[in-house]
């Protein structure tokens, strides 16, 4: 059971590094600056989170696991019931609408190769690879990390910002490719 402090300052660290997330792009928030904002030392902070990634993993943790819930037991076309390409989809216009609130968070936590090596990433690879396999799709796991490749927060954070595309047309083309599937 986690003491009463500590929980204190766990919910103050994590209110102090989203809002610093959401104000500046995470690679220029420090660890210095987390704590500072949130008014704890850095053993106390050191102890809990190693890095900024672990931070921002802790804070999107809330978000990916409801997405992950829907996924599962939701109404479809996102959960079961629906077809392969519906579901792949649904899965797409959910990330994306992920990526539109939270996408500063995703950039903190997915910083090059660590992407791969978070457990969400793993969830999202996992369920993509169920929905090739389910529908007969040839040699699934080497189309798997293509699939995802979209909804990298660069690439999005690309599309949004520096081209100017809209939420709704990059879910628009991410449908068109599932049908292409």
């Amino acid at each position: 059971m986690e003491r009463a402090d500590a929980a204190r300052n766990r919910a103050r660290i994590l209110e102090a590094a989203a809002e610093l997330f959401a104000a500046r792009p995470p690679h220029e928030v420090t660890m210095d600056d987390i704590a500072k904002a949130a008014g704890v030392g850095r053993g106390t902070l050191y102890r809990r989170y190693p890095d900024r990634a672990s931070i921002a993993v802790a804070l999107l943790d809330e978000h990916e696991r409801e997405l992950q819930e829907r996924l599962l037991r939701g109404d479809p076309p996102l959960g079961p019931g629906a077809p392969p390409a519906e579901r792949l989809a649904a899965f797409y216009a959910a990330m994306v609408r992920l990526l539109e609130d939270h996408a500063h968070l995703v950039l903190g936590s997915e910083v090059g190769r660590t992407r791969f090596e978070t457990g969400a990433y793993g969830f999202w690879r996992a369920h993509v690879r169920s929905l090739l396999v389910a529908a007969g799709t040839p040699a699934p796991g080497a189309l798997v990390d293509t699939l995802l490749a979209p909804l990298a927060p660069e690439v999005y954070v690309y599309q949004r910002s520096d081209l100017g595309l809209g939420m709704d047309e990059i879910i628009e083309a991410l449908t068109r490719l599932t049908r292409v599937l």
